[in-house]
């Protein structure tokens, strides 16, 4: 309530509010982002008067216009879209405003996908379009941009019978279907792909920021879809097989009887050899714990949950790992030779921190000064960068490992989470994304997207509520934590 406050006092109809200052950001298009974006969780929170508020104001968002030169297609749909629809989902339909502005968008946006080979323009030159003029994909797309908007087109066409959304996204699904044992890792996308010549050639692979989505989309397509095809489901285990074979790594850590898992950032090389394998772990990849977790639930791949365990875990260690009890945005670790056993290792820790072998005092020495210098905690070789953002990721993957296994300790860990991003991040006018999680007293940088509200104090809410509220069995939850009705 205090941010949601801050954004209706300060904000309101806008993008975003300025935390601090109580100013507000457009940052995606200025359609009122936030407001959009967080109906579900006022309905979840049976914030009743609020929603009335919200649904009030609906009527007043024009998606035929905006000050935005390009409008960002992906980021569009998750908020808005995945925000209508999921508002309509749990409200059982009975605000007919929701589907009617879903829809209105998808009009929209769907003339995004008008190119010579259906791919859509991810940033989309509307005024072109609007014109009449000719656009084309993008010769370099982000995976997660182009491959992350099925759930919501699907349910889209779902609520309207109007099959062509659907028709739309299920271009660009057989497309990555083709591609995938083309690429320089079979199995795996690169972190962009030619939208525009529908070719797999970059180089770089990692499941963190650009990439992310498209993954975790797989099984919860399967879902949305009732299982009505395997494809989803193929796509997705010669993903998994391939991730365990050429990403995933065990962490060294003090805390040896936990598996702390992580997955590494690599470069391809022509018949699928790595080169320049990277031990850096993303706030943005603590998504994969859940999806692991949903997809060995779905595709009874109960070999699969120790897995989805250990990267939750990971996520948590890395919580607890800082001063301010927050993970930072990108962080580097000690890998250990096997996944089985790993025991803690001193001085091959300086030796990562170094980047070279410890052979002289010197050398030790050197090392430790950049551990105290940088506030490198105990398995940890480096922060690039050390800003919370407010992201909802590894909260994420705690909810669905709880609503699957039932275990307190995740309620414990995502306790000790929320106290810990409450007590750093509050502001005046909500909360802010801050500047190094490794200061108590951190610098603010005024920025309060929409997802804390969508995603993270949903997540935090639903943790602590009982398991039949948005149960996991009735709904599939999209990329932005907006719940889906699956079909019986």
């Amino acid at each position: 309530m205090h941010s949601w406050n801050g954004y209706k006092d300060h904000a309101w109809m806008r993008d975003e509010v300025s935390p601090q200052t109580g100013g507000y950001q457009d940052s995606f298009s200025g359609w009122g982002a936030t407001l959009v974006d967080s109906l579900d969780a006022l309905i979840i929170m049976g914030l009743d008067d609020e929603l009335e508020l919200a649904l009030e104001a609906l009527n007043k968002i024009d998606f035929t216009t905006t000050r935005s030169a390009e409008v960002n297609v992906f980021e569009i749909i998750i908020r808005y879209m995945g925000g209508f629809l999921a508002a309509h989902d749990l409200s059982h339909g009975k605000h007919p405003i929701l589907l009617t502005k879903a829809e209105e968008l998808g009009e929209m946006i769907f003339n995004a996908f008008d190119t010579h080979n259906r791919m859509p323009q991810m940033r989309w030159n509307w005024s072109k379009s609007a014109q009449g003029e000719e656009i084309q994909p993008s010769s370099h797309t982000s995976l997660a941009e182009m491959g992350s908007l099925t759930l919501e087109f699907t349910r889209l066409s779902q609520l309207t019978g109007n099959p062509k959304y659907f028709d739309a996204v299920q271009r660009i699904t057989n497309e990555l279907e083709r591609g995938q044992s083309k690429t320089k890792i079979p199995g795996l996308w690169p972190l962009f792909v030619n939208a525009k010549d529908l070719t797999f050639d970059w180089s770089q692979y990692s499941l963190g920021g650009s990439a992310d989505s498209t993954y975790e989309y797989l099984p919860k397509e399967h879902i949305l879809l009732g299982a009505q095809t395997d494809q989803y489901r193929n796509m997705y285990e010669n993903a998994i097989e391939t991730i365990k074979k050429k990403l995933l790594f065990r962490a060294m850590t003090k805390d040896e009887d936990k598996q702390i898992l992580f997955t590494s950032n690599v470069r391809g090389l022509k018949g699928g050899a790595l080169h320049g394998v990277q031990y850096i772990q993303d706030h943005l990849k603590c998504f994969l714990g859940g999806t692991v977790g949903i997809a060995s639930k779905i595709f009874n791949r109960t070999e699969d949950l120790s897995i989805a365990r250990g990267l939750t875990d990971g996520c948590i260690w890395a919580y607890d790992s800082m001063p301010t009890g927050i993970m930072p945005e990108t962080l580097e670790v000690s890998p250990c030779a096997e996944i089985e056993k790993c025991p803690w290792d001193e001085g091959k820790w300086y030796e990562d921190v170094l980047g070279q072998p410890i052979h002289s005092r010197e050398h030790l020495e050197r090392a430790q000064k950049q551990v105290e210098d940088e506030g490198l905690p105990p398995g940890i070789v480096g922060i690039a960068d050390p800003t919370y953002k407010l992201r909802p990721e590894a909260i994420e993957s705690i909810f669905i490992m709880y609503r699957i296994t039932g275990d307190k300790s995740l309620q414990d860990a995502a306790w000790r989470m929320f106290q810990s991003i409450d007590k750093v991040t509050r502001t005046k006018y909500g909360h802010s994304a801050i500047e190094d999680v490794r200061n108590p007293l951190p610098k603010m940088s005024n920025k309060m997207e929409s997802f804390w509200l969508a995603e993270t104090l949903k997540y935090l809410y639903l943790i602590f509520s009982e398991p039949n509220l948005v149960s996991l069995d009735e709904y599939v939850l999209s990329t932005e934590a907006h719940p889906f009705k699956r079909p019986s």
